[in-house]
């Protein structure tokens, strides 16, 4: 079924990315990249317990996992008739109009841009302790920021493939500490036997619920890229639909497993009182106490370089967005340059590292703390802003395939979009009335509004944008969301 509302005149481009570079294991090692799921199993998961004091954090895991699934059903149907690197832009623009799908990709890159430039904190953090550890060196948190800072840049740069290759090494280290820790606590219960409570809906719907979902939330952050390698991957129309799901079953399974065993091993009435008092430590104390001193010390090393993938992964990603956009001119065309050797997106790549760049030396200079400042804060706000994207775009797919009645089921064109803009509004409503406590502030600091709205305000400053792009540019707005102009 191709789009049938493209002007007829209109010559779509022919500059694109490089095609048949990614098969379904390396879409689903970005996708789980991404995500940093060692960093959501040993800070995530205490923080949650810690701050929400609901036990209920493993079955949350599974139902959020649930929706995510009922999203992603409308969101790849959309996929299959609309290849473009970006995908939220693009989806919207065909769904919900132009104007608010420009207003969209500068809602993306707002995004994209807090969850990964946020980790350059957590990374700094994380690995000065450590190497002052094993090498009695104390280095700032900055300064190790910036290596992270030029390795991601400079395999930005490289083909897509090779990103894909360093990502397996590291996220098949990430997933054997995550499975040993798992592992380790069910063999050591605190009761003596495997507590099932934290599974019920009893100790999920108690006051603290909606915080919670919050949390969980914002743990599958980055799960939707899928989408965005729409153009490089082989035979899209399997690659994208089997790997995102695939990657969300792994994703929902495997936070609800780590947050199950965390209760099993502390004992379900002692987590939030250990998760409070500990913190992300107690991931590690943990592990030292039921698979040995070595093993912890390994899971520490391990974690850092998890969060350097997670860099990688949202780095091609944000690129690809950059990308999209240039090649439409939403952005300047310089930005829809590609490296005719690797066929990376290049310009899209220097921009998101000279943006990252900034922020470090800012918060360096200003001595901001690179954890509550950058990673929570800066982090929390690229997180808050995907949720509100993935309802956004699920009432564009339903909007859509409301205008080609036929194309697609029932189920995927209506009702599991449906029911995933309706559960995912539910807990935006929910993160936005409880967003002190997700940026850790007091209710009254203005943050707590600052923040969210900035995301409205550039979806209206970019329709702006858009509305005078078609009175004074009528070929470029005709261009407006149609990628490399490839339709199934």
């Amino acid at each position: 079924m191709a789009i049938t509302d493209r002007p007829p005149t209109l010559q779509p481009t022919t500059q694109g990315l490089a095609s048949n570079r990614l098969g379904i294991p390396a879409v689903v090692y970005f996708v789980i990249s991404a995500t940093a799921a060692l960093t959501v199993v040993a800070g995530g998961v205490p923080a949650a317990y810690a701050i929400t004091g609901v036990t209920g954090l493993p079955l949350a895991f599974l139902l959020l996992g649930a929706v995510l699934a009922l999203f992603s059903f409308g969101y790849l149907a959309m996929a299959r008739r609309v290849k473009n690197a970006g995908a939220f832009y693009a989806f919207v623009a065909h769904g919900l109009g132009k104007p608010l799908g420009v207003g969209v990709a500068w809602m993306t890159l707002l995004a994209y841009n807090g969850l990964q430039i946020g980790l350059y904190g957590l990374v700094g953090a994380a690995t000065s302790p450590l190497i002052a550890e094993l090498s009695g060196l104390t280095v700032p948190w900055w300064g190790i920021a910036l290596v992270a800072w030029a390795v991601v840049a400079v395999l930005g740069m490289l083909r897509v493939d090779v990103n894909s290759r360093v990502l397996a090494v590291l996220l098949l280290g990430e997933l054997a500490v995550v499975l040993l820790f798992n592992a380790a606590n069910l063999l050591n219960p605190a009761s003596g036997g495997l507590d099932l409570a934290p599974l019920t809906p009893q100790q999920l719907f108690v006051p603290g619920v909606g915080a919670l979902f919050v949390f969980a939330i914002a743990s599958f952050a980055g799960f939707e890229s899928s989408a965005v390698f729409t153009e490089e991957a082989k035979n899209p129309a399997r690659t994208i639909p089997v790997a995102t799901f695939l990657a969300l079953a792994i994703l929902s399974g495997l936070y609800a497993l780590s947050a199950w065993s965390t209760a099993v091993s502390t004992g379900t009435g002692q987590v939030v009182a250990r998760s409070q008092g500990e913190s992300s430590a107690l991931f590690f104390n943990l592990l030292g106490a039921n698979a040995g001193a070595a093993a912890a010390s390994i899971a520490y090393i391990v974690w850092s370089t998890s969060v350097i993938a997670s860099l990688i992964a949202f780095h091609n990603a944000i690129a690809r967005y950059v990308f999209a956009l240039g090649r439409e001119r939403a952005l300047p065309a310089v930005f829809a340059r590609t490296s005719r050797r690797s066929g990376a997106p290049v310009a899209g790549s220097l921009a998101q590292s000279g943006a990252a760049l900034v922020v470090i030396v800012l918060w360096a200079v200003a001595g901001l703390d690179p954890v509550r400042q950058l990673f929570v804060a800066v982090g929390s706000f690229g997180g808050f802003g995907t949720l509100t994207l993935l309802v956004i775009t699920s009432v564009a797919v339903i909007v859509f395939f409301a205008r080609r009645p036929g194309v697609e089921s029932l189920w995927r064109r209506l009702i599991a979009p449906g029911l995933a803009a309706s559960g995912l509004g539910v807990v935006l409503a929910f993160g936005l009335g409880n967003f002190d406590t997700v940026l850790a502030v007091d209710p009254g600091s203005p943050w707590r509004w600052i923040l969210p709205a900035i995301y409205p305000l550039a979806a209206v400053v970019g329709a702006i944008w858009a509305l005078r792009v078609r009175a004074n540019r009528p070929d470029v707005y005709a261009g407006i969301g149609l990628g490399a102009g490839r339709e199934a």
